[in-house]
């Protein structure tokens, strides 16, 4: 994947690659100090390591940063037409724990969209309850998202879910980024008062993944059911969307809330869209960091508090 897209201005002080259970390599980036408490990133669909930029220069002074892309996506090669499922998800992973984590290691895995897919997917695995001390869901469902989706302006029904579908699995090359282009990418992925430069960014990120990788993992997520990855999800869990959020709507993140067993806190960005990490990435970043002060640091010896399940916060 090219560079052009500005990426963080800390440097990783190492890249590599894991083994996935298929043979998939993902690339790996990681930031700040080897010796620091570890947080995971994992980004979502159509996007790449580049979409934590923000994340990752603002929380590699004090932690150790780790960075993936998924398969097929920035620099980890595409794999065979069969190689992508929500499996594939999880294998990949729990490969990036193993590869980048000390046995018995604990880290923050926050996920973005698919990346929360991710997550959600990984969460009975043995190297996610391994290494997994708390995770971030960010602007992400775990089924029904077709059917959810606000991207088409008409009443929910059979014709918007047909719709929807079509336009997330289109088979049509994106080319190259125009003020045309970034305008549908603003009203469909972005708040209506995000700024011009980060749907610049987004565009640059989302126009660079490969469209045999873009459709064949559309028609995952077009059949994704991961509600019983949710009830797995027993670490301490935030949930962070944006209200007007298109491809993950609010009702999605409702249904998070009351499925997770552990739920530690909801950030609702008023007025963000589903690209939070770039659109609001101070709040993000935020709740992130919370989450490894809590349960990396100071809160090491004591689990999630439930009494926190029911505070939401507004941004």
């Amino acid at each position: 994947m090219s560079r052009s897209v500005p990426g963080p201005t800390a440097r990783p002080v190492r890249e590599t690659t894991a083994r996935s259970a298929d043979g998939a390599r993902p690339h790996i980036e990681v930031y700040g100090s080897e010796d620091a408490p570890a947080i995971v990133l994992v980004h979502g669909w159509t996007c790449s390591t580049l979409f934590w930029a923000a994340q990752i220069d603002a929380l590699a002074a004090d932690f150790r940063v780790i960075v993936y892309d998924q398969r097929g996506h920035g620099r980890s090669p595409a794999v065979a037409r069969g190689g992508y499922s929500t499996d594939a998800l999880a294998d990949d992973l729990e490969a990036v724990l193993e590869a980048t984590l000390a046995p018995g290691e604990k880290a923050v895995v926050a996920g973005h969209s698919m990346g929360g897919m991710t997550l959600m997917a990984a969460a009975a695995r043995p190297a996610f309850r391994e290494h997994a001390a708390a995770a971030l869901l960010c602007s992400t469902g775990s089924s029904n998202l077709v059917a959810e989706a606000l991207v088409v302006p008409m009443r929910a029904g059979r014709l918007r879910t047909r719709l929807t579908r079509m336009i997330l699995g289109a088979r049509a090359p994106l080319g190259p980024v125009t003020p045309l282009s970034k305008r549908f990418l603003r009203y469909g992925t972005m708040g209506p008062g995000t700024a011009p430069d980060r749907v610049a960014v987004c565009a640059e990120i989302v126009h660079a993944c490969p469209r045999a990788v873009r459709v064949a993992w559309a028609q995952v997520l077009g059949s994704l059911d991961l509600d019983a990855g949710v009830r797995e999800l027993r670490v301490p869990t935030a949930v962070v969307s944006g209200t007007a959020d298109r491809l993950t709507p609010p009702v999605l993140t409702s249904r998070l809330v009351a499925e997770l067993p552990d739920c530690v806190g909801v950030t609702r960005l008023t007025g963000m869209g589903h690209m939070t990490p770039v659109e609001a990435p101070e709040a993000v970043t935020a709740v992130i960091r919370r989450l490894a002060e809590d349960h990396l640091r100071a809160g090491a010896d004591r689990g999630g508090h439930r009494d926190e399940a029911d505070r939401e916060s507004a941004v």
